[in-house]
């Protein structure tokens, strides 16, 4: 990792919040997505990509764990947005007694994250894994829109994963400290809230791009993680 100090939150920290937790299933209220219209929501991207080249704007899971293929991979900032833990996580790396924190880009300030570009074949069948993963609910594919960015060739038009949440998972604003507290104890069926921090600044940090506020976030989950533990134990809960 290029960066001159260590991470608070290490490997240990993180394993400690791990523990199994069921699938609790769609919430009350939300209409699940159907396959009709996810694929129609790709082969609308798909035309409105044109004959230009596909790029994907990724800021966080998306680094570390892509579900595409990719043909390029390239440093890119997005201006104008900022990442920010906004979307609640009942599921997922969340329960419903312990919901997690997703991140998300709002408006305001500067992202840096990194550009991919799609294969030029199979381009709505890329699209529509990409929306499997990342839209479960009516309303979750308003959240993929296309963003320009820079990078160091020039701008390029870039497709982009939870821009500006609406509907199923309106913005949360919460304290720095209160984000801390939820991700030190989220974890859901797919894993801990704590292990989507660590992993994404790993990534960034690879790509050489450091983000003085997920820093900042993980010494308090650290933090947090250490003073839960020694309250309870081994485990954080």
């Amino acid at each position: 990792m290029p960066n001159r100090r260590a991470l608070s939150l290490t490997p240990e920290l993180v394993a400690s919040c791990e523990r199994e937790v069921a699938d609790p299933g769609p919430a009350a209220g939300l209409v699940q997505l159907t396959d009709a219209e996810v694929s129609a929501k790709a082969e609308e991207l798909d035309r409105e990509c044109g004959d230009a080249p596909l790029w994907l704007f990724a800021y966080g899971s998306l680094i570390w764990k892509p579900d595409f293929e990719a043909v390029e991979a390239k440093r890119a900032v997005a201006r104008g947005w900022h990442r920010s833990f906004c979307i609640e996580l009942p599921r997922w790396r969340g329960s419903p007694d312990l919901p997690g924190q997703m991140m998300a880009i709002v408006r305001g300030g500067t992202c840096h994250g990194v550009a991919f570009r799609l294969p030029d074949e199979n381009r709505v069948a890329q699209l529509y894994r990409m929306l499997n993963r990342e839209s479960d609910y009516e309303g979750d594919l308003d959240n993929a829109r296309w963003l320009n960015i820079d990078s160091a060739e020039g701008k390029v038009r870039a497709l982009a994963f939870w821009a500006a949440p609406t509907k199923s998972f309106p913005f949360l604003k919460l304290s720095p400290e209160e984000t801390a507290k939820r991700i030190a104890r989220a974890c859901g069926h797919l894993g801990s809230n704590a292990a989507y921090l660590y992993n994404t600044i790993v990534k960034l940090e690879e790509y050489g791009i450091h983000d003085r506020n997920l820093w900042q976030l993980q010494e308090l989950v650290a933090d947090e993680i250490r003073r839960q533990r020694d309250m309870n134990g081994a485990a954080v809960l």
